[in-house]
């Protein structure tokens, strides 16, 4: 008679505070940028005649981002909708990433009901994405990291547009401090551990160069989505030849 070794379980899921801290620690570095731009959409949102409540509330409900910076570029006076259209489109592709993140995760989120991965994606960035997928690759699986670093940057970036309308154009501009250069520093550096070999970083150099020359030939922001797709088609088809 033989015997049936046991089935290995899934480990249990967690959600604790001492993820959550980890996950703050590890997004601290960020703030200062993160403050920096908030200032400069709570100034842009000023001078494009929003009050501080809408501007506040943008931040804390919206809570894009990039993408607030974008539509402060495109925001109007009066709407037609048309205009609404196009700065629905505009800001869908520069979020558009989301979706590849959130699905490159899933395996992670998998484990947790549902209504608590609905109420931490409102919370999801790409700071904490990138937190989040060291932290699995190192071992780790409390999605307390996520929430943690994601719930941070909500409270930090809501914060730091008040005084950014009522300064107004003080700093408006990111690029006049180098604070543009936070987050490609930040991801430059977070991506180093994950370093599989050369035949895995193969998606990454896709991505790069299929984005660095959409942005050439293509006003606005299709090469992030150009980019990302491209990656990801990479990887999705460099699998299957494994």
């Amino acid at each position: 008679m033989s015997t049936q070794p046991p089935a290995s379980t899934p480990p249990r899921a967690t959600l604790t505070l001492r993820g959550a801290l980890i996950g703050l620690r590890r997004v601290s570095v960020l703030m200062p940028g993160v403050v920096v731009f908030a200032v400069a959409f709570g100034a842009a949102a000023s001078a494009k005649g929003l009050s501080l409540i809408e501007a506040v509330l943008m931040s804390a409900l919206v809570y894009a981002g990039v993408s607030q910076l974008v539509a402060m570029e495109l925001w109007r006076p009066e709407w037609s909708w048309g205009a609404i259209a196009g700065l629905a489109v505009v800001t869908a592709t520069v979020n558009a990433r989301a979706m590849l993140q959130g699905a490159s995760l899933q395996p992670w989120f998998a484990a947790y009901p549902r209504a608590l991965n609905a109420a931490h994606l409102f919370f999801f960035t790409d700071a904490n994405w990138m937190i989040g997928t060291r932290y699995r690759a190192e071992g780790g699986r409390d999605l307390g990291v996520l929430v943690g670093a994601g719930v941070a940057l909500w409270a930090v970036w809501t914060v730091a547009t008040v005084p950014g309308y009522l300064l107004g154009s003080l700093v408006a501009d990111p690029r006049t401090y180098g604070i543009d250069l936070v987050m490609p520093i930040f991801f430059a550096a977070m991506i180093v551990p994950l370093w599989r070999g050369r035949r895995a970083a193969l998606p990454w150099v896709v991505a790069g160069v299929v984005g660095l020359v959409t942005a050439k030939l293509a006003d606005g922001y299709l090469f992030i989505i150009a980019g990302s797709l491209s990656g990801a088609l990479a990887g999705a088809f460099l699998d299957d030849a494994a």
